[in-house]
């Protein structure tokens, strides 16, 4: 690494935060990692990054938002048999694919907006237009087939039963508010076993105990475990965030523990 005293081709981590969007802190954490580790250090020892490091950094982000793990980005970036040019393919490939689903996503989202402004309900189909040419029944009959023997399943379908559409306003409101909150956490880098990640791990726990069923933090490790192995819900949570279904899982496991141990 060499050093600097502020040359015109180089810049502070605060300037490609905002070149980036990122914050100073994720900057850090990818530094601390390896994963982009800034070619040039001012006298004063602050990071000075060159147009080969933004280089890199937009390949890291391009694949974080297709859903990379930090891990596999590096691998990925590292690997001395792939080209730049290759990675740009293969991006390109995949933000295609990317953009043909939102598009439909958001087709979906605007007909969903219309019939709500309209007071118009939705049938089941027309609400799950978004999810291509899957049956959009077959997940409440694989969760009777799968759960409803439960008592948890029976209370669920009871208070969902008695919720009113400002209820269900209400409910969403409170999902929207957690994701949000829970996409800037892991988007930060914060770890999964910190305070910060288990406290909203607790909120995603409460959240299930209020609106659906009593939820244990035997019952929440098991759902967290589902929400990694079962495609549909690792895409529900990775789509707030890159890697947020795996985080969810290690926070949720690390709450229960803390609630559990003690």
């Amino acid at each position: 690494m060499s050093y600097s005293v502020g040359r015109d081709d180089s810049y502070s981590v605060g300037q490609v935060a905002g070149f980036a969007g990122v914050t100073v802190r994720t900057l850090h954490h990818y530094d601390d990692i390896g994963l982009l580790v800034p070619s040039e250090r001012s006298h004063a020892g602050h990071r000075r990054y060159g147009d080969a490091d933004l280089d890199r950094l937009q390949q890291i982000l391009f694949y974080r938002e297709l859903g990379f793990p930090l891990d596999e980005v590096a691998a990925l970036l590292d690997d001395p048999e792939t080209d730049p040019r290759a990675h740009l393919r293969r991006q390109h490939e995949l933000l295609t694919a990317r953009i043909e689903k939102l598009q439909k996503m958001a087709e979906a989202v605007e007909h969903a907006m219309e019939a709500r402004t309209m007071g118009i309900n939705l049938t089941p189909e027309e609400r799950f237009e978004v999810f291509g040419d899957k049956d959009p029944e077959q997940y409440a009959e694989e969760a009777e087939q799968r759960w409803g023997g439960t008592e948890a399943y029976a209370e669920s379908q009871r208070r969902a039963a008695r919720y009113t559409k400002d209820d269900w306003k209400r409910l969403q409101a409170e999902v929207d508010a957690w994701s949000e909150r829970y996409a800037t956490l892991v988007t930060a880098g914060e770890d999964p076993t910190a305070d910060a990640a288990m406290d909203l791990a607790e909120e995603h726990r409460l959240h299930i105990d209020r609106w659906f069923y009593e939820c244990s933090y035997q019952m929440h490790t098991c759902l967290a475990e589902m929400y990694v192995s079962d495609e549909r819900f690792k895409a529900f949570y990775d789509a707030m965030a890159p890697g947020l279904a795996e985080h969810l899982r290690d926070a949720i496991l690390a709450n229960a523990s803390r609630h559990t141990s003690s």
